[in-house]
C-alpha cells in the first residue's frame, strides 16, 4: 500500500507543563477532583512528526526517553482516532468528501520524562490532535475541538491556550494568562520513581476532604498577576510562596516518603525554594535566568555523581535546565537539556 497523496507533512513540539501552584478544591461528582490552578508551559518539549502512512492504520514509532507503555495506548494514536471520528467521514483530499481522513505515520522522539507531573502524554495528544487536523487539511469549531481535547484526558485543553493559563474544574477551563514578562530560568529534577496519579489523589481523599485555603489564595494571586503583568525576577521572588501551594504534598509523602528528604536536601543544596509538579515526582526550582537555571543543573548533577545528594530510586534522576514559555513559539531555542548519564 502507498502512502495517500495529499497530506501534509507536519511537526509539532509538545511541551512540558509545570504547575506553579494547584488547589484541590474536592471531590465532583463524577470522580475527578476540582482543580485551581496555575499552568505554564516550558521550553521542555517532545517532538511529533505526522506523515502519511503506507498502511492502513496509524503507527507510532517512539524515540527518546522510554515510555514505559505499549504503543497501542499511547495518547498519540488515541488522538489520531479521536480527531479522526470528529472530523467525520469528510476531508479536504477524498473525493466527494466521502471517505475517512487517512492513516498517519507518526514519530514521537520522547524528551520528557513520562508519568513525572510534567503533563508530557497529554501534550503529545494535544499536539497529535492540531497536527493531525493541518495533515489532513481539517478544521474543527473550537467547543468540538475542546470537547476532543477532554476527552484524551484532563491536562490536554490547556496546551490549546499557547502560554501560561489558569486551569480550573477538571482541566476542561482553561483561561489564558498573558502578562508573564521575559523567561524565568527552571530547575527540573524527576526521581526515577514511579508515581501514578490516582495513587496521589487516593492518598490526598484518605487524608482530606479539600485542599488547604491559603494554596488557593495563593493560585487566586499568581493568576491575577501573571493576568496583569510579572516579570520573571518578579517570579522568582515568589518562588518560597509557590514552593508551598500545591495540595499534593501531603499526599505524595505519603506515597512517596523518600521526596520529602530529598526537596529538603535540594534546599540545602541550592539554598532556593522546591516545589513539586502535580502530583510529582518531579520536583523545580525559579531562577530569573535560563543561565542561573543551567548552573543549579550541573550543580544537582555533580552532587548526584559524587553522592552528596541522594535521589530516590533506583536509577539516576532527570536533571533539565529550561524556561517558562510565555508563548509556544519560543519553545526549543530557549531549553537546555540535561540528562545525568
Amino acid at each position: 500500500m502507498t502512502a495517500p497523496s495529499g497530506l501534509t507533512p507536519v511537526v509539532r513540539i509538545a511541551p512540558a507543563k509545570l504547575n506553579l501552584t494547584l488547589a484541590v478544591l474536592g471531590l465532583r461528582p463524577d470522580g475527578y477532583h476540582d482543580l485551581y490552578s496555575v499552568f505554564v508551559p516550558l521550553g521542555l518539549g517532545d517532538r511529533l512528526s505526522l506523515t502519511p502512512a503506507a498502511t492502513a492504520t496509524d503507527s507510532l514509532h517512539v524515540t527518546g526517553l522510554s515510555t514505559g507503555a505499549p504503543a497501542g495506548t499511547d495518547l498519540v494514536l488515541r488522538a489520531l482516532e479521536a480527531t479522526r471520528r470528529a472530523v467525520g467521514g469528510g476531508w479536504t483530499g477524498s473525493p466527494g468528501g466521502l471517505s475517512p481522513a487517512p492513516a498517519i505515520a507518526a514519530r514521537l522522539d520522547k524528551r520528557i520524562p513520562v508519568a513525572a507531573g510534567l503533563g508530557g502524554g497529554s501534550s503529545d495528544a494535544a499536539a497529535a490532535l492540531d497536527g493531525a487536523l493541518e495533515a489532513w487539511g481539517a478544521e474543527l469549531d473550537e467547543h468540538t475541538r475542546l470537547a476532543v481535547a477532554a476527552g484524551l484526558g484532563s491536562d490536554v485543553p490547556f496546551f490549546a491556550a499557547h502560554g501560561p493559563a489558569l486551569v480550573e474544574g477538571r482541566g476542561e477551563r482553561v483561561t489564558p494568562l498573558h502578562g508573564l514578562r521575559g523567561a524565568p530560568g527552571i530547575l527540573l529534577v524527576t526521581p526515577s520513581v514511579a508515581v501514578a496519579t490516582p495513587d496521589v489523589f487516593a492518598a490526598f481523599a484518605a487524608i482530606r476532604g479539600t485542599g488547604d485555603g491559603a494554596v488557593r489564595q495563593s493560585s487566586i494571586h499568581l493568576a491575577s498577576e501573571l493576568g496583569s503583568g510579572l516579570g520573571a525576577a518578579d517570579l522568582a521572588a515568589r518562588a518560597g510562596v509557590l514552593a508551598s501551594a500545591n495540595d499534593l504534598l501531603p499526599a505524595i509523602a505519603l506515597v512517596v516518603p523518600a521526596i520529602v528528604p530529598f526537596r529538603r536536601a535540594m534546599t540545602r543544596l541550592l539554598h532556593r525554594p522546591i516545589g513539586l509538579s502535580g502530583s510529582g515526582p518531579t520536583v523545580w526550582a525559579i531562577y530569573p535566568s535560563l543561565a542561573e537555571a543551567v548552573v543549579a543543573a550541573a550543580a544537582v548533577e555533580a552532587a548526584v555523581a559524587n553522592g552528596s545528594l541522594d535521589v530516590p530510586g533506583d536509577g539516576p534522576p532527570f536533571v533539565a535546565a529550561t524556561t517558562i514559555a510565555g508563548s509556544l513559539l519560543t519553545l526549543e531555542p530557549t531549553a537546555s537539556r540535561r540528562t545525568q548519564p
